[in-house]
């Protein structure tokens, strides 16, 4: 069963955010994520607006989960630290 990372972010260093990024994405898919929507225009019709957002969908939940808690992913993750606000939740799909 599919499983997908959503994450709401608001950037406030977009340089150390872009390094952020080009780090991740390597990791991600590295860990068989694929990005479904990444940036782009979107409406916030109930609750608190973020500026981006993310989904990316895995093969399974235990590899959403491996993703994010892998080497790769958390030296990525130290580069966006202080660079954004962000919410981010693995979903397990139906």
């Amino acid at each position: 069963m599919v499983a997908y990372w959503l994450a709401r972010v608001n950037v406030t260093e977009p340089d150390a955010y872009a390094e952020y990024a080009k780090r991740a994405t390597p990791a991600i898919e590295g860990h068989g994520g694929k990005f479904l929507a990444r940036g782009g225009r979107v409406a916030t019709l109930e609750g608190e607006d973020f500026a981006r957002n993310v989904v990316v969908e895995f093969p399974s939940y235990d590899q959403a989960v491996a993703c994010y808690n892998s080497a790769e992913y958390q030296e990525a993750k130290a580069c966006q630290e202080g660079a954004a606000v962000r919410n981010l939740w693995i979903v397990e799909g139906v």
